[in-house]
């Protein structure tokens, strides 16, 4: 008698995974001709490609990754945003948002970043949810971040500034050579944005979520 095949049941829904896949391939063509290819290496565009990776192969290291990585400045940038928004003022200096508010982007830009930081963050916890989180995660992620820092200060344009590997905001920083200033953003990206993230996503969708989960679906 020939062995059974065991179908592991799909944790997310197929229309969530060609939604998302649709999605970023509206993002690919807008970004690239109005912003460049340089654009994609922002941690949040990575993010995007990894994160519809992930949905497909309902990975939770991968999910884990970016949520570590990307979470928070997302959260950041949505507070900023709203709060321009309803009054008028950026909460942080320089508006991390200012953008979204300049007339000379393109409205189809500013439409597509505004959708992509939305849905990002609410896409990322939601497959926290459903796949739990994986503790290794922020090692991984600072192992990639270790990568792109660096290719990005290579790579890019200081006009653009992209990762912010050449000065905090749109200002190109004196203080330091600025292959030193890409080696403290690399210490301090895992230790003020990563470690923390970690700890609060590890608490609510580490070990005991997962566990939660899985007596949740043997019912």
């Amino acid at each position: 008698m020939a062995p059974q095949t065991v179908t592991r049941p799909h944790k997310i829904p197929i229309i969530i995974k060609v939604l998302a896949t649709c999605f970023l391939f509206v993002v690919i063509p807008v970004y690239w001709v109005n912003l460049g290819p340089d654009n994609f290496l922002w941690g949040c565009d990575i993010a995007l490609f990894i994160t519809t990776l992930a949905l497909w192969r309902e990975s939770r290291f991968l999910a884990s990754m970016m949520a570590v990585g990307v979470l928070l400045p997302e959260v950041l940038w949505n507070i900023d945003f709203f709060f321009r928004l309803l009054s008028g003022n950026h909460v942080f200096d320089p508006g991390v948002t200012s953008y979204m508010f300049n007339v000379q982007v393109p409205s189809v830009v500013r439409g597509i970043s505004f959708l992509f930081h939305i849905y990002l963050p609410i896409i990322l916890i939601w497959m926290l949810f459903r796949l739990g989180y994986q503790r290794m995660a922020w090692l991984a992620q600072t192992a990639l971040a270790w990568v792109i820092l660096p290719l990005t200060y290579l790579l890019t344009d200081p006009v653009d500034n992209i990762n912010w590997v050449y000065g905090p905001g749109s200002e190109v920083q004196q203080l330091v050579p600025g292959p030193v200033f890409v080696v403290i953003l690399m210490i301090l990206f895992p230790i003020v944005v990563y470690l923390p993230s970690h700890l609060i996503l590890n608490k609510l969708f580490g070990k005991d979520h997962k566990e939660r989960l899985i007596k949740s679906r043997g019912r």
